[in-house]
């Protein structure tokens, strides 16, 4: 009798809810090519449950929160076991990109800013008010921030990318896919492994874990790892190494399993990141480099891949990541009842030197709090007929505080005096007396600004699907997802400097009506103000046209020195703090059996993703409540509601507060095919994301913007082939046409119909793995090389930091990337469970760079974060 996929499909709909624990134990052992291992001995005398799969392709997936093989589940996924990260070396979520080509990884300035990207959507990672638009869960557990997810993956099952929106899977944030990663559960059979790593740069690796029965019904799990690593970056003048590994985890796992219908598992873990970390290099030295050099400095100028740098401070980033989660799984005949309950903490302490220089110029710290409960419910069924169901629930709950600032240093003010005189000192102390400042204060060591910034947010989804079966070759599929999400969040800063407290225009008009008036300018109130300008027209209007000509009024000469202006916090009279949004989105799926071997189906799906915040220094007043006058003018700006209310501080700019909810949709069309020697997977996508929440680096904080409409379309391709039972050979390939639609309110001006940069057209990951058997003896000898491949893309579409948009534009076009690195791993495995093998990443040492941004606070200064050069070590490993 013929069973279709689809007839699999509907009859384990409720297996990822409910799922005995042999079930797991299997998916571990029979997609393991080195050893596989028993976990019921009390049935089988000590025999392996099954064999080491010839078949890589056979591997058990849980994309669809249903089990299904990779050939049959109708979704775009790629699959990583934890044998293939063994092999690869691959340690953390940000290697993962070189076997998963539609997954970028971009780690910034500091550990805990990495950002996922797929299909060339993906944002958060700078700015604690941005949820990512891609979601990260761990043993079904959301992690909100990046933070919480780069330390070290111990005792990884496998690694799910989901590629397009998930709303109607995922109850938060999946507008441009999911990363789903699933560990080993605990065993009811004794058994573990204890590794060593010694590698370059005195890498030391030490990972164990053991699990094994506590009565015939409770079974545990604990694990543990530890990753320090010198670091490959020379800060010349200190005498020091950065961009170092220091970081370590523990995590322990209890599993209720008597076979009845009710089974728990809890997992508590704890994890720490303690790290020098990163190397920014110089790309172009702009013209305010010299005024380094004047005033002490050193820098190492535009050699960034020489991995050396000068620094006043080493960077300091702590980050520690703990919770625990309790999955409950109760089954009540053809309906099975999960519920997920989660609890995290995360903090996150950076503090770096933001000038890149020797000299102490300017610094900046962050330290970031953030809780989150999250608790998911669902509803699945297992009917023998041709309908079947899941429905569930999301609740979420998060609250984020942040204290931040910028702090200068001894050499802050002799340098921007001598910015402020074209390298000539004394400048300041003029502007000081001209303003009546206290002398020494513009500039003056010690705090620049100080920042406090909190985000409280909560939402709820409901979301659920239904199977069809139409035919037994036939399965329609219908999803759903409702959404309502609130955020509260304050914002406040004090900018310390008093320059940049005045507003150079009000300034000249304040002091000229004094004197015309024959009072002091502290009596100058905006009602004397108004009373002048009525009084006096033509005498008003000669003072302003005076106070905003650069060439009657010097002190506008000063404006690029007021790059902290005053904040206005929220909330305020015209600004609540508060987001509300709720939406509807969907998934209509055909699937389709062509053949036994062969399957199809065609997605059309909808996403969201809630508003995000910007808690960062460049938060600033929409243009619908604001308008400022020329040069920033509050006594000229036009009424608004922030003028009206009286709430207008000098300086104040327009911005956003917050960005509006991205929109995501898509149109897929995919075919499976598995072989006897050969499988592969083809997707074809249209996919757009209307209001991409858009954070650019403006020099000094992040500008959060909407770009319209953003899309890209292309295909992903997958293959493995094994010609002979030893050798396997993978080929993943994706290409990527994307397009900002509309573009037109970004930091650079409109960039409708422009490509979005650092989306690389081709990627490629590839992999070859033999493994060669000596005789009966049960020793294996593996060997692995991989591939992976970028194609040539500009890395930024522009910098800010130019005296024109259109020269910022042309100075990034110089700017590209092409990616070509290629890993390697020689492995030999004993019967016994002992392993030793050697690894190589980067083989090639293929340098290129990963981020170009503008110099803080130095127009026409260029930097660069450049990718880590070679690594290589050996390891020894024993299973039990």
């Amino acid at each position: 009798m013929h069973i279709s996929v689809s007839a699999r499909l509907l009859v384990g709909a409720a297996a990822f809810a409910l799922t005995p624990a042999s079930v797991f134990a299997q998916d571990v052992t029979e997609n393991d090519p080195v050893r596989t291992q028993d976990n019921d001995s009390e049935l089988t005398n000590d025999v392996a449950d099954v064999a080491p799969a010839t078949n890589p392709n056979v591997i058990v997936v849980t994309a669809t929160k249903r089990e299904q093989t990779l050939q049959e589940v109708p979704v775009s996924v790629s699959v990583t076991t934890g044998e293939t990260l063994e092999r690869a070396e691959i340690r953390d979520l940000q290697d993962l990109q070189t076997v998963s080509p539609s997954l970028r990884v971009s780690q910034l300035q500091s550990s805990a800013n990495t950002t996922f990207i797929i299909r060339g959507f993906g944002n958060g990672a700078n700015n604690a008010g941005v949820e990512p638009s891609v979601g990260v869960f761990i043993d079904n557990v959301f992690r909100s921030r990046s933070a919480a997810q780069i330390n070290d993956m111990a005792n990884v099952q496998r690694v799910e990318v989901l590629r397009g929106p998930q709303s109607t899977l995922f109850g938060k944030n999946a507008s441009a896919g999911v990363i789903s990663v699933v560990t080993r559960e605990p065993q009811f059979a004794f058994g573990g492994s204890v590794s060593a790593t010694y590698g370059n740069y005195d890498n030391i690796v030490l990972k164990g874990d053991v699990t094994g029965p506590l009565t015939d019904s409770v079974a545990f799990s604990l694990d543990g790892n530890f990753n320090k690593r010198d670091g490959y970056v020379d800060v010349v003048n200190l005498d020091e190494q950065i961009n170092e590994r220091n970081r370590y985890s523990v995590r322990g796992q209890l599993l209720f399993d008597n076979n009845g219908p009710l089974r728990l598992r809890a997992i508590g873990d704890y994890s720490k990141i303690d790290e020098l970390c990163c190397y920014a290099g110089n790309l172009i030295a702009g013209p305010t480099v010299p005024l380094i050099f004047a005033v002490g400095g050193q820098i190492v100028p535009e050699d960034v891949f020489s991995d050396r740098t000068y620094l006043n401070q080493l960077p300091v980033n702590e980050i520690e990541s703990y919770g625990g989660s309790l999955q409950a799984d109760y089954e009540l005949g053809a309906i099975s009842l999960t519920s997920i309950t989660a609890y995290r903490e995360l903090r996150s302490f950076s503090e770096q030197d933001v000038d890149f220089s020797s000299a102490d110029v300017v610094s900046e710290f962050r330290d970031q709090a953030i809780d989150t409960f999250t608790q998911e419910l669902r509803v699945t069924s297992d009917f023998d007929g041709p309908l079947n169901f899941l429905l569930g629930g999301f609740y979420f709950k998060e609250d984020v505080t942040q204290n931040s600032g910028l702090t200068n240093g001894p050499q802050a003010r002799p340098f921007f005096d001598l910015l402020a005189g074209r390298g000539v000192p004394g400048t300041l102390a003029g502007v000081e007396a001209a303003l009546g400042f206290q002398s020494g204060s513009i500039f003056a060591t010690g705090p620049s600004t100080r920042e406090f910034f909190t985000l409280d947010n909560e939402s709820y989804s409901i979301f659920g699907t239904v199977d069809f079966e139409v035919t037994d070759r036939l399965t329609l599929t219908g999803g759903f997802n409702y959404t309502d999400d609130k955020k509260d969040f304050t914002l406040a800063q004090q900018s310390l400097d008093p320059l940049a407290n005045v507003n150079l225009v009000d300034a000249v008009i304040v002091g000229q009506i004094a004197g015309a008036l024959g009072i002091a300018p502290g009596q100058v109130t905006p009602t004397v103000i108004g009373q002048f300008a009525q009084g006096n027209p033509a005498a008003f209007g000669a003072i302003a046209a005076a106070a905003t000509n650069p060439a009657t009024n010097p002190l506008l000469a000063l404006r690029p020195l007021q790059f902290l202006p005053p904040f206005l916090n929220v909330p305020n009279a015209i600004e609540p703090g508060q987001t509300r949004d709720d939406d509807w989105s969907y998934t209509l799926r055909a699937a389709y059996d062509i053949t036994d071997n062969v399957n199809a189906y065609f997605t059309y799906a909808t996403g969201f993703k809630a508003s995000s915040v910007n808690l960062s220094r460049d938060s600033r007043p929409f243009p619908s409540d604001y308008t400022p006058g020329p040069f920033g003018s509050t006594i000229l700006a036009p009424s608004s509601p922030i003028r009206d209310a009286g709430l207008a501080v000098p300086n104040l700019t327009t911005g956003t507060r917050f960005a509006l909810p991205e929109e995501a949709m898509v149109y897929e069309l995919g075919l499976k095919a598995q072989f006897d020697r050969i499988g592969f997977n083809l997707a074809l996508f249209d996919q757009t994301l209307e209001n991409f929440q858009s954070n650019v680096f403006t020099g000094t904080g992040f500008a959060l913007a909407n770009a319209e409409e953003q899309s890209t379309r292309g295909f992903e391709f997958d293959a493995t082939v094994t010609p002979a039972d030893p050798l396997v050979f993978t080929f993943a390939l994706t290409y990527l046409d994307p397009i900002y639609d509309s573009f037109t309110n970004s930091t650079l001006g409109d960039l409708t119909g422009q490509r979005p940069a650092d989306i690389p057209e081709f990627t490629i990951a590839t992999s070859g793995t033999y493994t060669h058997e000596f005789g009966a003896s049960g020793n294996l000898l593996i060997g692995r090389v991989d591939f992976y491949h970028e194609s040539n893309t500009q890395i930024v579409n522009g910098l800010t930091g130019f005296p024109t948009i259109a020269q910022g534009i042309a100075v990034a076009r110089q700017f590209r990337r092409e990616v070509n690195q290629v890993n390697a791993s020689l492995a030999f495995v004993m019967d016994n469970g002992f392993e030793l093998s050697g690894y190589v990443r980067n083989l090639t040492n293929e340098r290129y760079l990963t981020a170009v941004f503008d110099g803080v606070a130095q127009a026409g200064t260029v930097s660069g974060y450049p990718n880590a050069p070679r690594t290589y070590g050996v390891t020894a490993r024993f299973r039990f």
